[in-house]
């Protein structure tokens, strides 16, 4: 009987050998913070001051998740304590291969009214882009899905008012069926048995065929 712990320690196996580095030191929103701030600041070539962090923090964290998607995806001006304006981005949009992929595991995000603790995220830049949910193999991975949904549906989550909010891709997997989904609008996340909540996938290679083994989908998608 292989258990969710050992099904993920594969799993951030399998994406230590895709140059995903791992990072178990980052286990809560400090550490994320503080991660995504030396991220910031080596790609837009600053230093910020604690102020100038904090305020920046805020303006770009956006319960929208699609305003959220836009601050990640183009450039953007912040103006800084003595008034000059710092134009940066979240990512290098240029060069792909210059950001940096890292994998946490077990992150307890603590808000006022919610203490989730999300499986695995993956990060861009120290921003979790990517949240992937394991269950074993005797649970559907429709378990996950309605975890997701809870989660989503909790007041205040960290969805809304942390970095979580560049979360654009859900995965769900009990390792030998593995399914993915987008992060959308609160609205379409109204869960039904049916799953008619919102397009759910399950990826395919160009004959079709489904990819299902987690760590096959990790090899085809997450590479």
């Amino acid at each position: 009987m292989v258990n969710e712990q050992q099904i993920e320690y594969g799993f951030i196996g399998d994406l230590t050998r895709l140059k995903y580095t791992n990072r178990p030191d980052i286990r809560d929103r400090a550490a994320l913070e503080a991660n995504f701030r030396q991220k910031f600041e080596a790609l837009n070539r600053v230093t910020l001051s604690d102020a100038e962090f904090s305020r920046l923090r805020d303006e770009i964290v956006n319960p929208d998740v699609f305003q959220a998607s836009k601050t990640l995806r183009q450039q953007n001006t912040f103006t800084r304590e003595d008034g000059t304006p710092l134009h940066y981005t979240l990512v290098n949009l240029k060069d792909w291969c210059k950001n940096d992929f890292e994998v946490v595991n077990q992150l307890r995000i603590n808000t006022a009214n919610s203490h989730h603790r999300y499986d695995v995220l993956l990060l861009l830049n120290g921003l979790p882009l990517v949240q992937i949910e394991l269950k074993t193999l005797q649970v559907s991975p429709r378990v996950a899905m309605q975890q997701i949904v809870n989660y989503k549906a909790d007041p205040g989550n960290g969805y809304t008012n942390t970095l979580l909010c560049f979360v654009q891709l859900f995965i769900v997997s009990n390792r030998s069926s593995t399914y993915y989904f987008a992060n959308n609008r609160p609205e379409h996340f109204s869960f039904s048995a049916d799953e008619q909540f919102l397009p759910v996938y399950q990826y395919a290679a160009e004959d079709n065929r489904k990819i299902t083994q987690l760590g096959v989908f990790a090899e085809m998608f997450l590479a």
